[in-house]
């Protein structure tokens, strides 16, 4: 711990009557909040005040100028050998006094405050589960519906959107108790945003309730937690607070895209983003338009979970239904589409048709214009998921993408890709097929993956690597075309 100077101040020697008197100001000032507390104490050294959190940063600065500096102060505090650092309430406190301030006089400051902190802090633990149970109920009610219910008791404030995170790992409850003290949630509206924490079902749940703009503040406290314990989230919004429950699905889906790597992941950067924004806009968003007809949103929004997730099981979690209710829900949206869905061309060309934009309303008029009514419908008929609409694959721009993503793979290695990727990335089917071992397919795998530079655990990057594949072979990529030296050792071309 460093210190102040040592040096009196201009009234004298520092003596226990301005203890007392210090020790005063600073519990009339702990009454307030922790903000006054800390604006007191810089009073009092005639400097600078930080209460730094590891996570959260500065917590309370005064003046707000010194927050910087007090955060690296508490980081590396033998780079400032003239201020004081305490620890207090699970973070630091920082005090830098003026150079005529009493070393004495910095010492009971600083020792008063960081006591005083720790008193309300333990406070707060008190009124902490209580306060946790609370906000776990509210989340509740958000994904039951009860927006209006929820406002209400976040103080009436006019939220329209929220923004939804969902973490999981073996350190859940610590992260809930870091996240916690670094959010400071409150219950009152504090700067347009209010912000929910509570564990549902083993996992930790945030809902930044907010008025349209989103800050990014609770995303990077969410990141620092995520890397801190080696959490893995995803993240959905921000989504108008009545589609909570499509956010909170959503969130869930986006994080089983999330790895050690990149430990959160947003929903809107998975479901083949690559490669929609090439296709010929017209054409794809009537043909994606056509095929879903059958469907209303809540099966379609099913189908996407499913698709991203990569499985009917991870897709149930995430939706919060029976693993059985989801795979009937699956059969009845595969007989509505007249499809197999089993088939892994079908589930790309799916995925691309749940992400296609909306018909231009201008492509509509211009249909109605020319009288084409009867053609559109039997286009619509005619449209189906096995088959793009007739050159929508054969543009420049996206054989680039196709061929920048897959070109320079090992015969070997695409052969087997290509086998595992159409048995949906099951590998003791695919290494039969092939007849090689499992070890030896899973060890091709990884080459591929080193190879592409992509996350083949991504069931979105799967698709997309399918497809990507299928535009640019020049053969079958089959099984009996792999290279063969003699039983099962294969050979590099």
């Amino acid at each position: 711990m460093g210190t102040g100077t040592t040096g009196h101040g201009p009234n004298g020697p520092w003596d226990a009557r301005d203890g007392r008197d210090t020790t005063g100001r600073l519990l009339r000032a702990a009454t307030g909040s922790g903000a006054r507390l800390i604006a007191e104490a810089a009073t009092l050294v005639q400097g600078w005040a930080v209460l730094a959190d590891p996570i959260a940063g500065a917590v309370y600065s005064a003046p707000a100028a010194a927050a910087a500096d007090g955060v690296h102060a508490a980081a590396a505090p033998h780079d400032h050998p003239y201020s004081v650092q305490l620890p207090a309430a699970g973070a630091v406190l920082v005090l830098a006094p003026a150079p005529a301030t009493p070393a004495e006089h910095t010492g009971h400051v600083a020792a008063t405050t960081a006591a005083l902190l720790e008193v309300r802090g333990q406070r707060a633990a008190e009124l902490r589960g209580e306060q946790m149970r609370l906000h776990t109920t509210l989340l509740r009610l958000l994904l039951a519906g009860h927006a209006d219910a929820v406002v209400d008791a976040l103080g009436g404030g006019a939220y329209t959107h929220v923004t939804v995170y969902r973490l999981t790992g073996e350190d859940t409850p610590a992260a809930h108790q870091v996240l916690w003290r670094a959010v400071r949630p409150t219950l009152t509206p504090h700067a347009d945003a209010c912000t929910l924490l509570g564990r549902l079902d083993g996992e930790l749940v945030v809902a930044e309730v907010h008025r349209g703009s989103d800050d990014g503040r609770i995303l990077r406290l969410v990141s620092r937690v995520c890397e801190r314990h080696g959490l893995l989230a995803g993240m959905a919004g921000p989504l108008p607070l009545a589609e909570m429950s499509t956010a909170y699905c959503d969130a869930a889906a986006a994080r089983h895209s999330a790895t050690p790597a990149h430990r959160i992941v947003p929903a809107d950067a998975i479901g083949a983003p690559r490669l929609a924004p090439l296709l010929p806009a017209a054409p794809y968003a009537r043909w994606a338009a056509a095929v879903l007809r059958p469907l209303d949103p809540a099966q379609q929004h099913l189908l996407l979970v499913w698709l991203r997730t990569g499985s009917k099981p991870s897709a149930a979690e995430a939706l919060g239904l029976s693993a059985g209710t989801v795979r009937a829900r699956i059969r009845e949206a595969a007989r509505l589409l007249d499809a197999d869905l089993e088939d892994a061309t079908v589930r790309a060309h799916l995925l691309l048709a749940l992400r296609a934009p909306a018909p231009a309303d201008s492509d509509a008029a211009a249909d109605a214009a020319s009288g084409s009514d009867e053609a559109a419908l039997r286009n619509a008929g005619e449209a189906r998921l096995e088959a793009l609409p007739g050159g929508i694959l054969d543009t420049g721009a996206v054989r680039a993408w196709a061929g920048g993503l897959v070109d320079g793979l090992e015969p070997r290695l695409r052969i087997a890709l290509t086998c595992w990727l159409r048995h949906h990335a099951r590998t003791a089917p695919a290494a039969t097929e092939l007849h090689v071992h499992r070890t030896t397919l899973t060890t091709w795998l990884h080459q591929c993956a080193d190879h592409l530079a992509q996350n083949l655990a991504d069931a979105t990057v799967r698709a997309e690597i399918h497809l990507a594949l299928r535009i640019t072979r020049c053969g079958p990529d089959a099984p009996a075309d792999l290279p063969r030296r003699g039983g099962r050792t294969y050979r590099r071309a």
